[in-house]
């Protein structure tokens, strides 16, 4: 098996770290330059930098920001946001991002997750699955995939889509729920395992790390490869040290 990542995520807007709750109320959590300095310090496995306004402002990933970062890490770096052709994704490898997040753009033209896989790597392309519980019966439970930050939904099915972007050639999953995001109430392990379970990528599970204990029941019972937190670490809750010293003594292997 192999050993389970802890991820920071950079939410940025107007070069500045946010976060919010649901996606919405986004509130100012710090430099991303910093915090990127910090994480790599604390043993972070890799870091994601998310453009969180970009697909809404139909503009591009801030690419100076993203090479102030790079300068600053030595860990695997992922960024997203603003993300619709290949030269897009070569600008941010060039900048020093080591894989590309894709979500609204995958979800529009379809053909840009294949064509990015051939060019440059499945292991370099992630799609990002924002997934909101669509209201039912428990055993008939599902989710739906939205974009542009969350704020359109798309009638697309998260579980049908995630094997659809592993069979157009995505090598990793970062899977967002939409309802957990911001909540510290943990993540939602069901939406997780379903995905984890129906793919042989990897799984990101973003949206709801509140506690130590949060992570270790993602890995566990959401069966999740890595695991994405923000505000656990942007307001200094917990350190990654902290995380994997507590997986370790409940039996989840992490790296050192």
């Amino acid at each position: 098996m192999l050993a389970k990542r802890i991820i920071p995520c950079l939410d940025v807007k107007n070069n500045r770290v946010v976060k919010g709750k649901n996606f919405e109320n986004l509130v100012d959590a710090g430099n991303p330059v910093e915090l990127a300095k910090k994480y790599n310090k604390q043993g972070a496995d890799e870091l994601i930098f998310l453009d969180i306004t970009a697909s809404i402002e139909n503009r591009k990933t801030i690419i100076e920001m993203v090479k102030l970062v790079a300068k600053q890490i030595f860990i695997p770096f992922t960024v997203g946001g603003g993300i619709s052709t290949i030269e897009d994704i070569r600008n941010l490898l060039s900048a020093g991002a080591d894989k590309v997040s894709i979500n609204s753009a995958a979800v529009k033209n379809i053909k840009l997750i294949e064509e990015a896989a051939n060019t440059f790597g499945s292991q370099c392309i992630v799609i990002a699955i924002d997934a909101k519980k669509k209201i039912g019966p428990k055993e008939k439970e599902s989710w739906e995939v939205y974009v542009n930050s969350g704020k359109i939904p798309t009638g697309i099915d998260a579980l049908e889509w995630a094997k659809k972007v592993e069979s157009l050639g995505a090598g990793e999953i970062l899977l967002t729920s939409m309802n957990k995001d911001g909540t510290k109430s943990g993540y939602d392990n069901d939406l997780t395992n379903i995905i984890s379970k129906a793919v042989n990528i990897p799984v990101i599970a973003s949206g709801g790390a509140g506690t130590l204990k949060s992570i270790e029941e993602t890995f566990k019972n959401g069966k999740a490869d890595a695991a994405l937190a923000a505000s656990i670490f942007h307001y200094d809750t917990y350190t990654v040290k902290q995380v994997k010293t507590y997986l370790k003594n409940k039996q989840v292997e992490v790296r050192e």
